[in-house]
């Protein structure tokens, strides 16, 4: 294998499969990056076997293919060395007894290679009948979902995104038992089978660091045990989370006693201030108190001091409630509502709160309270 490419464009790409290689260095194959270079172009690999990336660069990009061939070697050592030296032409030449030489003007290095065929197949098949989204949408999907799935292993279904797929409507979910988070979207075209997957969270933000925020589509090629995502020159497969994902479809209620509207940044600011004396011991707790169309919110840490903020909020009646939560919760359920009002309905100070746009209903989040009136 012999060619010289731009330190610019290969850097971008190595950017891109850097993201697939192991850092439990279980096996060291899964910390290399295998290149292959054909007379099309160049493709470049990486997996840790849960998640796998493939990018080409099109032989337009290369300034000069002379050999064609597959490599493999060492991901943060090509990497580190590709990003440290100056943006011109690099040359690199595959040379006898599994050595690979990287040279520039002023700059030459010789890494050892691995054995090609010990590298993973990384089984990256296509589906005739891809789910076609825009990667804009899907951006917006993860970041208003993510951050509700849990973060510990003892229930492994929660820690990944529920993706339920039935007609043409795309159904997200994310649970950690405490807080919940449901994002629905219409899909361009009608589905032929209904879906139920679940997909890593750690994968799927990865996925979307790789996306740009233009109008791009991906598409989503999804299998028995793993789904494949497909956009510009980047393939990206993940495995998915075997195991039922518990139905939350029973935890929204149809009717509440109790709607207020308030304006977002009124209401994060003021959660934001009297989060200032909470603490992880008492869970973050704020008080919540609306009197009329004052709202108090409060907190205290008896040793520090307490914090009362006042907001004014529009109510349906004249019901008051006295409620409890996770300001940490909160803050993360209200600042991915994309409206400059929101809407929190209430149905007593023990029953979940539900927080979502006043003007759409494809966006829901609940918290459960917590007991301190």
């Amino acid at each position: 294998m012999k060619l010289e490419i731009k330190q610019s464009v290969l850097l971008e790409h190595l950017n891109y499969v850097i993201k697939g290689i192991s850092t439990k260095n279980l096996r060291p194959i899964l910390n290399c990056i295998k290149f292959e270079l054909t007379m099309d172009g160049l493709y470049l690999m990486s997996t840790d076997n849960e998640i796998a990336i493939k990018t080409f660069i099109d032989k337009k990009d290369i300034e000069k293919i002379e050999n064609c061939g597959e490599i493999v070697v060492s991901g943060r050592y090509i990497y580190e060395i590709v990003r440290k030296l100056p943006d011109e032409i690099i040359n690199i030449e595959e040379v006898i007894d599994s050595k690979i030489y990287i040279t520039t003007l002023n700059s030459s290095f010789n890494l050892n290679c691995n054995n090609v065929h010990e590298f993973p197949d990384l089984e990256l098949e296509y589906r005739k009948d891809p789910i076609i989204l825009n990667q804009k949408v899907f951006k917006t999907i993860v970041n208003q979902t993510s951050f509700a799935t849990s973060t510990g292993e003892s229930r492994p279904v929660l820690t990944g995104i529920n993706f339920k797929i039935s007609n043409n409507i795309m159904e997200c979910t994310a649970t950690d038992s405490y807080r919940l988070a449901i994002k629905k979207i219409e899909l361009p075209a009608e589905i032929s089978e209904n879906i139920n997957i679940i997909i890593p969270t750690k994968n799927l933000l990865e996925l979307v660091k790789l996306m740009n925020d233009e109008e791009d589509q991906v598409e989503m090629h999804i299998f028995n045990n793993k789904v494949i995502f497909k956009f510009a020159t980047l393939t990206m497969m993940t495995r998915l989370i075997s195991g039922t994902y518990p139905d939350t479809s029973k935890l929204i209620p149809n009717d509440f006693n109790l709607t207020m509207k308030v304006k977002l940044i009124d209401f994060f600011s003021a959660i934001d201030r009297a989060s200032l004396l909470t603490n992880d011991s008492d869970k973050n707790t704020i008080k919540f108190a609306s009197k009329g169309e004052t709202v108090i919110i409060s907190s205290n840490i008896p040793e520090i001091g307490n914090v009362e903020e006042k907001i004014m909020v529009e109510k349906n009646n004249d019901e008051d409630i006295k409620i409890a939560f996770n300001s940490k919760f909160m803050m993360e359920s209200i600042k991915v509502l994309e409206s400059d009002e929101i809407e929190l309905l209430f149905n007593g100070e023990f029953k979940p709160i539900i927080i979502k746009n006043p003007e759409s209903d494809d966006l829901l989040q609940l918290i459960l309270p917590i007991r301190t009136y």
